[in-house]
């Protein structure tokens, strides 16, 4: 019986990507029969610079959907990280070494906060990482209201340097996708997220820490949004305590469109990856065509709405 429930999500897996595959590859068609242009190298390196962002901030989410949780604290995250970075680097931009560290630390405590509030107060995620956005992004305007600070230019080359034509982003990206991936289906700490997301209770029942698990869950969503504010931050140039703001949509589009399922249980990265490509895509022909970021985030919202309302009529 649980051969046959695996074998049944298997192949609902294999849909959903096979899905998502055939829209990028009508985007490909579209965005060449649109403009001349979409389909040259130029916009291709610039389609790979732009996935390190979103795909960290996806990659996170995935984390903890998977657990059946959610991170609405991810934009304010980035956007804190980045004028921390900013302001740290143009008061000592000699010492690189101690704030790049810093501000990976602190986003993922933060993370590991939003676990612990959600398990110790019992209270649903989204209220905790609402309420936890709402603390960062004020404090965060307190300390600075617009966009300012600076970055020694040795920082700003891991955003634009590229070996072999491919920019070095997207390779990050890639290995650490492919990194996460292998530790949620190869080791033990990895699947148990699964098991919690699943039936939190038959995890506690079989032994598990349910506990340890959604706090490690969450920090490590903390963590990825860390990475995604220091390379926003190389590209940029400076902090801007409101760059994050769309960021905690965006971070779920990819995950719900690549199979995870909100509930938890269910998905895994490779479907983010795909679903991180088709929303960078997407925007990239939208730009091409001239429709307004407005519109895009339109869209954005009608693909999640419809995303999850697929699924939902899949499992009954």
């Amino acid at each position: 019986m649980s051969a046959l429930l695996m074998d049944l999500r298997r192949n609902r897996l294999m849909m959903s990507y096979l899905i998502v595959g055939g829209l990028i590859l009508l985007i490909l068609v579209a965005g060449g029969v649109l403009s001349d242009r979409f389909l040259t190298w130029r916009n291709v390196t610039n389609v790979l610079q732009q996935l390190i962002v979103l795909g960290l901030v996806s990659l996170g989410q995935t984390f903890v959907v998977l657990m059946g949780g959610i991170d609405l604290a991810i934009g304010s995250l980035v956007s804190a990280v980045t004028v921390f970075l900013a302001n740290f680097l143009d008061w000592r931009p000699d010492l690189v070494w101690l704030a790049v560290p810093l501000a990976l630390a602190a986003a993922a405590a933060v993370g590991a906060v939003n676990g612990i509030l959600t398990v110790v107060l019992r209270v649903h995620p989204l209220i905790v990482t609402l309420g936890m956005s709402s603390v960062i992004f004020g404090g965060t305007l307190m300390y600075r209201k617009e966009p300012g600070g600076s970055i020694p230019r040795a920082l700003e080359d891991i955003a634009y340097r590229n070996v072999g034509g491919i920019p070095v982003s997207a390779i990050v990206l890639v290995v650490v996708f492919a990194i996460a991936g292998l530790w949620l289906q190869r080791t033990r700490a990895g699947r148990n997220i699964y098991f919690v997301g699943g039936d939190a209770e038959a995890a506690r029942l079989n032994g598990l820490a349910v506990g340890r698990i959604t706090v490690m869950a969450y920090a490590l969503s903390g963590l990825c949004a860390g990475i995604a504010g220091l390379f926003l931050t190389a590209r940029t140039g400076v902090g801007d305590p409101r760059i994050g703001a769309a960021l905690t949509l965006q971070s779920i589009t990819p995950v719900v469109v690549g199979g995870t399922i909100l509930a938890g249980g269910r998905g895994g990265v490779f479907g983010t990856f795909l679903g991180v490509l088709l929303v960078t895509m997407l925007n990239s022909l939208l730009n091409f065509v001239g429709v307004s970021s407005y519109y895009q985030w339109i869209i954005q919202g009608v693909i999640i709405i419809v995303a999850v309302g697929f699924h939902t009529v899949r499992r009954t």
